[in-house]
């Protein structure tokens, strides 16, 4: 055969690896919907969706810093039946066929291999995550501005319909106030939008690339960081499997021996220390769960079929520019609460439907009957299109 299907030998299929890749982003997903649900009850829990990038780190954090320090394989490893192995290559002539590979020798993971194991599994996707979400706005913000400009372009004059006693501020004047962190900070997001897209580009390149050689048997790293740590994930053969426990149970007791102080001290910190340690197992345990219930809620509510066919949401449209004053129209005054045709404050502000401009009443009812049309833009228009603004901002 061309490659490995079988769970034959230490050395795991694609599919077991590619299926221990793929549980931390399942798990996010069965929490994300978990706690959404539960804000719906609990308002207080948004604030753990604003911050669903952090919390999501420091939870996986602490699971595979503990994962790592027992079982020596990550959190989703483990519940696969693997294990994280240091690859020692030596050159052996005299055992070519060597069923674990041709001078290479596994051994346990050391403690500077475990650290840069965490910061793989934990620190990078985390600023991934993040560059991915600066991305995603910086994207929005372009297409917005592509469809329908910037924002100083629409909404210069847009102040003036609603007859409201503030004035928009000049575009170059909010130049000129804006800090120098806030342009440091646009400028950071214009360079993360347009770099972004080459470096995914280049790292799914190098995933795709190690996975079709791990597919087709001529590497034994899945991803360039196992090649770059220099690790090997093996299955864990049956007496790994059962000295786990014990393991488990040697470095529990080895810490609460390590506790100092008096004796109802190092009660109450051994009582924390077994606390700690259940909560870490009910969670594993409790996270699988959700991570199944998910993907079953999931395939439940929405097929695949109605996935793909589903519409791409678009930002909703910003509204359209006020019309141009003709050159032998009425100019307008510069206070935006004054009307235009008597020169005073406005009284029982009515708008012409046609342009959109406000005026007195009594003034553009008296000037439609008479010239049949707006006062500002010249646009045809009859006393039927004249409405009365109730709520004048």
């Amino acid at each position: 055969m061309l490659f490995q299907v079988g769970g034959q030998g230490t050395r795991p299929t694609f599919f077991e690896m590619a299926a221990a890749q793929q549980l931390p982003a399942s798990l996010r997903a069965a929490l994300t919907y978990s706690i959404g649900v539960l804000a719906l009850r609990r308002p207080f829990l948004h604030r753990v969706l604003d911050y669903e990038d952090e919390f999501f780190a420091f939870l996986m954090l602490v699971l595979e810093a503990h994962s790592l320090r027992t079982t020596d394989a990550s959190f989703s490893e483990s519940l696969y039946g693997l294990r994280r192995r240091a690859v020692n290559i030596r050159v052996k002539k005299d055992n070519p066929r060597s069923d674990s590979g041709d001078g290479i020798h596994h051994s346990g993971l050391g403690k500077h291999q475990k650290i840069l194991s965490v910061v793989f599994l934990v620190v990078l996707p985390y600023f991934k995550s993040k560059l991915h979400s600066i991305y995603n706005k910086e994207r929005e913000a372009r297409l917005q501005a592509s469809l329908w400009g910037h924002d100083g372009d629409r909404f210069v004059d847009a102040d003036y319909f609603d007859g409201g006693d503030n004035s928009l501020v000049s575009t170059g004047a909010l130049d000129v106030e804006a800090s120098v962190r806030t342009r440091l900070i646009k400028r950071i997001r214009k360079i993360i939008g347009a770099c972004y897209p080459w470096i995914h580009a280049g790292s799914e390149g190098l995933s795709f690339s190690y996975q079709l050689l791990y597919l087709l048997d001529a590497t034994g790293f899945y991803s360039l960081g196992l090649h770059a740590l220099g690790i090997h994930v093996c299955r864990a053969t049956g007496q790994e499997l059962m000295d786990t426990s014990s393991r488990i149970s040697k470095i529990r007791s080895h810490e609460r021996e390590r506790l100092r102080g008096p004796p109802w001290l190092k009660a109450l910190q051994g009582a924390l220390l077994s606390a700690t340690y259940t909560v870490l197992d009910y969670a594993q345990t409790g996270l699988i769960a959700a991570v199944f219930f998910f993907k079953m809620m999931e395939w439940w509510y929405q097929s695949a079929e109605e996935r793909m066919s589903a519409p791409t949401v678009y930002p909703p449209p910003p509204p359209p520019p006020p019309p141009k004053v003709a050159k032998e129209g009425i100019p307008l005054p510069p206070d935006r609460t004054i009307c235009p045709l008597c020169s005073q404050k406005r009284a029982n502000p009515s708008v012409v439907a046609v342009s959109g401009f406000v005026f007195c009443y009594a003034c553009i009812f008296k000037y439609v009957s008479q010239y049949k049309r707006c006062p500002i833009t010249l646009m045809p228009a009859t006393v039927d299109h004249i409405r009365r603004l109730f709520h004048d901002v």
